[in-house]
């Protein structure tokens, strides 16, 4: 059927100018008043134009009107023709709707759904009895695959029908529900519209739908478990029936240094050598499965694999593990367990190890000779409670009322997660700590430890403890003790008194510098404290600091600290201002009495100096007269000169041992070394009081082996150390008593001795003997002023020896010299 064309007005300028003027538009003549100049042959001009347009008008109606009888007359030609046509075509419309019914009752004449998709979009259209898909939900269901099959059918699906309806891709699947009905699924494009159709599968096709479906599930874990055996680090082989290689994975390859698992399989590289190979190969006739852990060597190394071979029907296959680290790990392992093993048989605690049956895998030397069992015993593996029925049975278990129920809590220990700690106290007075572990691979762990003597020791230290902080609170020293951290640990209550603190301020561990702020009150000098602080918070020097205080309130107290094993510092004030009183009283006393001993002796020497001079000069002048030139003298004169003579040579004696003691204090005295005839300076010696002893009557034995010999020192002065211990053995001595001089040679030393059988010395005077003006008559006839021992004992020293004196009253006195040989050389060189 044509569209005629609408034409456009402007086409066609006059027709449509001329359709106006006949539609009673604006007289096309009529034109504006330009001018009244227009000519009069524009006018004509018009007029003609007029009347042609009019003749052509009338032509163009005529034509119309010819034209419109001869369309009326096709029409009813048409009509009548379209008539025919309408009834053929009904004919055929029925009978095409008719070959469509019996098509679809074909179509549907087995269970099937037709779902149809027209090429541009809409709903789609849905044939057939859904029933045997989605049951009585409705027809749309069956769409939603998801409803009626297994999530990853129902995509596989999914995907198909988009492709479907996108590019015409055809498919067909073979799907299972999960009722277990096969469902025949095509897609198909036909007539530019995407045809589903779902198909109830029975008999032969379902048989044959089936086997696909498991076919394809077959072919899907055969291509998984391909992956994962091509995947897998252990070497993998599968062998037929005569033995040979037919398929080798990646890690068999590069086990055996092939180039790929063709070339393994051709050439039939083994992996195993060949003992297993046999082994394995009998295994596989008899048809059993050969597993063994086998060494070989890969890559160069020594590897140890776990080889597993299954026969089959059609041949064997076979998989190696790699377990060489295991291995090693197991043998570490079991050297460590060993090690371990070892370790606890040198422990002193008791170690006892039951399993999870309860019955003994492990036990020490300390468990064995703990409870004194029998190691046959032991070894047999006794239950757990074997061995406390058997303890029970010795009385080496706790005395308990109810065992049975102490037993059952012991072993509650197999059941535990944590451990448990108990204390045994057994009838032979022993106490044990016992911990029971469980075994992390099953069972419990014993730990006996015996803790008697631990315990004893808790106990007196405890009661130490206390003695200690008794002591502490009743000593008068003031006691401190900080720790490492310069906290104080403990005081006393002398410490919180002496420097006036609040006993709840210092129980509170204050710091030292807040206890040196708090004693700057009484002492203010800084020195002192930064010391105390350096030796309490010090970690390498700890040195002691010792110090005096002299407080601002008078008193005097001396500082004293201690570093402690642990780390702490002991610090110790004692309060010293009464000692300190005293002590310089007696400074000041020995200071006046040292002035006014200097001054004595001073005074002495002075004396001594000034008489020896005049003293001479009597003694000379009392020689000359004596002498006959200067005249005769009568008895009574005789005598008196007598009486002068001997007085001064006593007094000079006097002087001379004065001056003697003066150049020894001086340090200037000088001895003259050389040889000393030992018995003839003893017997010069004895002739110096020969008339004393005469006088007196007093026996003089001197005792000295004739091959004594001699030794060095100075003779002058060994004969003035012998005679004035001979002087005073005589003046001590009673009348016609006996006085003994000895001399010994030793192989260090020559000794000398004096030994007289007088009174005796007091035990109270000995200490005084040496003294200088010291004499004690002690109801004797000796008279002197006690410089006689001061002179030996000074010129002993001298010679390097040492003076004794052995004494006792009512028994007399010995008084010993030693001349040491050794001191003798080193003078001698000297």
């Amino acid at each position: 059927m044509h569209r005629r064309q609408a034409v456009s007005p402007r086409a066609h300028p006059r027709r449509s100018g001329f359709a106006a003027c006949l539609f009673g538009a604006t007289p096309c003549w009529v034109t504006p008043a330009w001018s009244r100049e227009a000519s009069m042959a524009g006018i004509a001009y018009d007029i003609v134009g007029v009347y042609l347009q009019e003749i052509a008008v009338l032509a163009v109606a005529l034509g119309l009107l010819v034209f419109g009888v001869g369309v009326a007359a096709l029409l009813v030609r048409i009509r009548a023709r379209a008539a025919e046509v309408q009834a053929r075509l009904l004919d055929d419309a029925i009978a095409v709707r008719a070959e469509r019914d019996r098509a679809i009752a074909m179509l549907l004449s087995e269970p099937m759904v037709v779902v149809t998709w027209a090429a541009g979009g809409g709903q789609p259209s849905i044939l057939g009895d859904t029933s045997f898909i989605v049951g009585e939900a409705p027809r749309e269901r069956v769409l939603a695959f998801g409803s009626w099959l297994e999530p990853d059918k129902a995509q596989s699906l999914e995907r198909a029908v988009a492709t479907l309806r996108q590019s015409g891709e055809a498919f067909s699947m073979a799907l299972m529900t999960p009722a277990g009905r096969a469902i025949e699924t095509d897609g198909r494009a036909i007539g530019g519209c995407a045809v589903l159709r779902l198909r109830d599968v029975t008999g032969i096709k379902r048989e044959l739908a089936e086997a696909n479906l498991k076919l394809e599930k077959l072919s899907g874990a055969t291509e998984t478990l391909r992956a994962l055996v091509e995947a897998l680090p252990a070497p993998v082989w599968v062998r037929d029936v005569d033995g040979s290689l037919l398929y080798v994975n990646p890690a068999y390859v590069r086990a055996v240094e092939a180039k790929d698992a063709a070339d393994a399989v051709t050439r039939g590289i083994e992996l195993l050598e060949r003992p297993h190979r046999e082994q394995a190969r009998a295994a596989r006739a008899a048809g059993k499965t050969y597993a063994v852990r086998a060494p070989t060597v890969v890559a160069g190394s020594r590897r140890t694999f776990e080889v597993v071979d299954v026969p089959s029907r059609r041949g064997s296959a076979g998989i190696a593990f790699d377990v060489t680290q295991e291995e090693n790990l197991r043998r570490e392992l079991q050297r460590m367990a060993e090690a371990h093993r070892r370790t606890l048989d040198q422990l002193a605690t008791g170690v006892a190890i039951f399993g999870a049956d309860h019955k003994l895998v492990f036990y020490n030397a300390a468990y064995r000779l703990l409870w004194d069992f029998d190691a046959a015993f032991l070894d047999q593996a006794p239950t757990d409670s074997e061995v406390l029925e058997r303890l029970r049975a010795e009385r080496k278990l706790p005395e308990e009322q109810d065992f049975r129920a102490w037993k059952a809590a012991l072993h509650e220990a197999y059941r535990a997660t944590e451990s448990k700690e108990q204390q045994w106290f057994l009838p032979d007075g022993r106490t044990l700590r016992v911990v029971t572990t469980p075994n992390p691979q099953g069972g419990v762990i014993y730990l006996f430890d015996d803790v008697t003597e631990r315990i004893d020791l808790a106990r007196r230290y405890d009661v130490l403890i206390r003695v200690q902080r008794e002591t502490l609170d009743n000593l008068v020293e003031a006691i401190a003790v900080f720790g490492s951290d310069g906290r104080m640990r403990l005081h006393n209550p002398a410490f919180a008194r002496m420097w006036r603190l609040d006993s709840n301020a210092l129980s509170e561990r204050p710091h030292v510098e807040a206890v040196i702020s708090w004693c700057r009150m009484l002492y203010g000098d800084d020195a002192i404290w930064r010391r105390l602080r350096a030796a309490v918070t010090a970690i390498d020097d700890r040195a002691p600091v010792c110090g005096r205080l002299e407080r601002k309130d008078g008193s005097v107290v001396d500082l004293t600290t201690v570093p402690l094993p642990d780390g702490a510092t002991l610090v110790a004030f004692l309060d010293v201002t009464d000692t300190v009183n005293v002590e310089r009283a007696l400074r000041e006393r020995n200071e006046a009495l040292e002035a006014a001993n200097k001054l004595k002796i001073n005074f002495i020497h002075h004396v001594s100096y000034e008489l020896r001079s005049p003293l001479t000069n009597i003694i000379g002048f009392a020689h000359f007269l004596r002498e006959p030139a200067t005249g005769p003298l009568n008895d009574k004169q005789r005598e008196y000169l007598g009486y002068i003579t001997a007085s001064t040579q006593a007094l000079l004696a006097l002087i001379n041992d004065i001056l003697d003691l003066a150049t020894i204090d001086a340090g200037v005295m000088e001895l003259n070394i050389g040889p000393v005839d030992i018995r003839r300076t003893m017997h010069a010696a004895a002739e110096g009081v020969r008339d004393r002893l005469v006088r007196d009557a007093i026996k003089l034995e001197i005792k000295a082996s004739p091959d004594i010999g001699s030794f060095n020192a100075d003779e002058r002065r060994v004969r003035q150390i012998l005679f004035n211990l001979l002087s005073n053995a005589v003046g001590f001595s009673p009348a016609g008593g006996t006085v003994t001089l000895s001399a010994e040679r030793r192989s260090d030393a020559i000794v000398f001795s004096v030994h007289d059988r007088g009174p005796g010395i007091p035990p109270d005077l000995l200490g005084r003997i040496f003294d200088r003006f010291e004499s004690h008559p002690l109801g004797s006839r000796h008279r002197g002023a006690g410089l006689g021992l001061s002179i030996v004992r000074s010129f002993v020293e001298l010679h390097g020896g040492t003076v004794e004196i052995d004494s006792a009253v009512g028994r007399g006195t010995t008084v010993i010299c030693t001349f040491p040989l050794a001191q003798e050389e080193k003078l001698t060189a000297a």
